[in-house]
């Protein structure tokens, strides 16, 4: 059991969706913190298809509940599965004084079967993996093996559990939601995610490997986001005095150890490049979970020059705060190119290498090199943004 730090907390008569991806804990944080409310799940085959062929009995249920009951909010788990369910929310929302939380995986096949999604009257929240601060003991190498997960992290052997996570998550669900109907080339597009994740896409290789034009591979890519098995990282525009030419996207998936798992990625110890890419996907793990929990709207990029100097993570619309992230015990005034470059051009608030080194230290100019550690206690502290 862990103590998750989104806690849902809801007006009276104000209703929420909640989405995730699959086995992040949505359900079990839901039975946490709205115990005694009633409780509809998708996933029992039965209540499918009850609700399916007719989606007015869920009023007829809701008005049978009691007193007590009634006046907590009612939980509609998988709600993607049944989307007419939603115009009677809607009704029982409006008319009677309902509140409710939707509890689902992907809100994609709401929005392209133009489904009602409330208008305003559901806040939206979101259930990232296992952060840092939720795991005691936490344990950085099980986490970059292991991944966030709950399931994962906890298991001896996780690989098993991985594999099957990706088999029928990211491409089993995929199919399921009719989100691609040509399974042949989804799985080379799969391959072919192993070789480019976390890197610059080039859109065009990626579809002469797949057999698609580049419009469906940036199809494919979407999918993956819309379903929040993924997640974009833009390049940082400003100002053009170094030239920065670089436009392609990066693409990370939502747990680094599905990421290790789809790389084929094994990390005996903490070092090596391995290691350091692993290092700085868990960064942006904990970046977009901060941002969810904190209700904080900023975005998240990088940037990169022609030349090739670059900076991880470029935070804020302005840039104010750079992160540059290197799996190294040593930190050396070469490791500091990228970072250099970029707080001499923008003028960051905050220049940060986050590493595994075991002591903060700042340079001659003003760049701060941070334990990994001790960078995201002050990231959760709210000291860089």
């Amino acid at each position: 059991m862990y103590s998750r730090t989104l806690r849902i907390e809801l007006p009276a008569a104000r209703s929420a969706f909640l989405w995730g991806p699959r086995k992040t804990g949505k359900s079990t944080l839901l039975k946490r913190q709205f115990p005694g409310s009633a409780r509809f799940d998708l996933l029992d085959t039965r209540l499918l298809l009850e609700f399916t062929r007719a989606p007015w009995t869920l009023a007829e249920r809701v008005k049978a509940l009691d007193a007590t009951t009634r006046r907590r909010p009612v939980v509609l788990d998988e709600i993607q599965r049944v989307p007419p369910l939603l115009d009677e929310v809607h009704r029982l929302i409006e008319d009677d004084g309902f509140s409710f939380v939707l509890c689902g995986s992907s809100a994609r096949k709401l929005k392209r079967g133009r489904a009602n999604l409330l208008g305003g009257r559901a806040w939206r929240f979101a259930l990232h993996p296992l952060t840092w601060r939720e795991i005691p003991d936490f344990d950085l190498l099980r986490a970059l093996n292991h991944g966030l997960v709950p399931q994962h992290y906890d298991a001896p052997r996780p690989q098993r559990a991985l594999a099957g996570y990706l088999d029928d998550y990211l491409k089993e669900e995929v199919f399921s939601e009719g989100l691609t109907r040509n399974a042949p080339a989804f799985s080379r597009f799969f391959e072919a995610l192993s070789f480019s994740h976390a890197e610059l896409l080039n859109f065009s290789a990626i579809a002469r490997d797949c057999g698609v034009d580049s419009k469906t591979v940036r199809e494919y890519f979407q999918i993956l986001v819309d379903t929040l098995l993924g997640v974009w990282v833009e390049p940082f525009r400003r100002r053009r005095s170094r030239a920065v030419f670089i436009q392609a996207p990066r693409f990370y998936l939502f747990d680094v150890g599905l990421a290790g798992r789809l790389t084929g990625r094994r990390i005996e110890k903490a070092a090596g490049p391995d290691f350091g890419r692993a290092l700085e996907h868990f960064v942006l793990m904990e970046l977009l979970a901060y941002r969810s929990y904190r209700e904080r709207d900023f975005p998240i990029r990088f940037w990169r020059t022609k030349s090739g100097l670059e900076c991880d993570f470029v935070l804020g619309r302005e840039g104010e705060t750079a992160v540059e992230v290197k799996g190294k015990d040593s930190v050396q005034t070469r490791d500091l190119r990228g970072l250099r470059a970029f707080a001499e051009e923008h003028r960051p608030r905050h220049a940060l290498l986050v590493c595994n080194e075991t002591a903060p230290r700042r340079t001659g100019d003003g760049l701060r090199i941070l334990p990994w550690r001790e960078f995201l206690e002050r990231l959760w502290s709210g000291e860089f943004l």
